[in-house]
């Protein structure tokens, strides 16, 4: 594995994408980078300000009922509530506060959500919060989730994200294909990198990243 490189974002020296070029598997595709988003995650200082800075795409005209956190994004989420609240983000929720939950996986690979927790999606505006953003699959699953439990997508934050929008609704992101021009996402069954026979540097998910050696 090659060492990372970097891109500060430009508002706050605490945000910084690091990201290592290669040839990984996801599980929705092939990509020529990983993006190690484990700091801004999971360190509370970086935590605090990637979610300070996704809540600046909000203003008091939105209305937030939950935050769904996809790939432990949960921290991030937390801080971003925190944020949205502290500028006037209403909630429809009793208490006027916002719900952070995350979804359970079933044996099939589908989100779902327990009888306790079901109330934080039901009859609530859902804002989908999510680390990257490339092919768009987890996002569709969360969306039809949310769907299915009696919510209503309102929006899509990302730390990054290829598209800025995902069947009709905006995706917010921190960074995009503006910072990295080259970066490519391909089906695993089309692969360039497969076929030019580049070794696979590592298999990657949402909790981090397996070399393969």
């Amino acid at each position: 594995m090659q060492d990372y490189k970097k891109i500060d974002y430009s508002k706050n020296k605490d945000v910084v994408l690091r990201y290592i070029p290669g040839h990984f598997i996801t599980p929705n595709s092939h990509v020529n980078y990983y993006m190690d988003l484990s700091d801004m995650k999971s360190r509370q200082r970086e935590a605090r300000a990637t979610g300070e800075e996704l809540a600046e795409f909000y203003n008091y005209s939105d209305v937030i009922d939950t935050i769904l956190c996809l790939n432990s994004m949960e921290v991030v989420g937390a801080y971003m509530a925190n944020k949205l609240t502290k500028a006037g983000i209403i909630s429809a929720n009793r208490h006027q506060t916002m719900y952070i939950t995350a979804p359970e996986y079933n044996n099939s690979g589908q989100m779902m959500f327990r009888e306790n927790t079901q109330h934080m999606i039901k009859n609530k505006k859902v804002l989908i919060l999510i680390d990257t953003a490339t092919t768009g699959e987890t996002l569709k699953s969360a969306i039809r989730s949310i769907r299915y439990y009696g919510g209503e997508t309102i929006g899509i934050s990302a730390i990054y994200s290829v598209a800025n929008q995902l069947d009709g609704y905006p995706i917010r992101a921190l960074y995009s294909n503006v910072d990295l021009p080259d970066y490519c996402s391909y089906p695993q069954d089309n692969c360039p990198l497969c076929k030019s026979g580049a070794p696979v540097d590592a298999i990657c998910n949402g909790f981090g990243y397996s070399t393969l050696k």
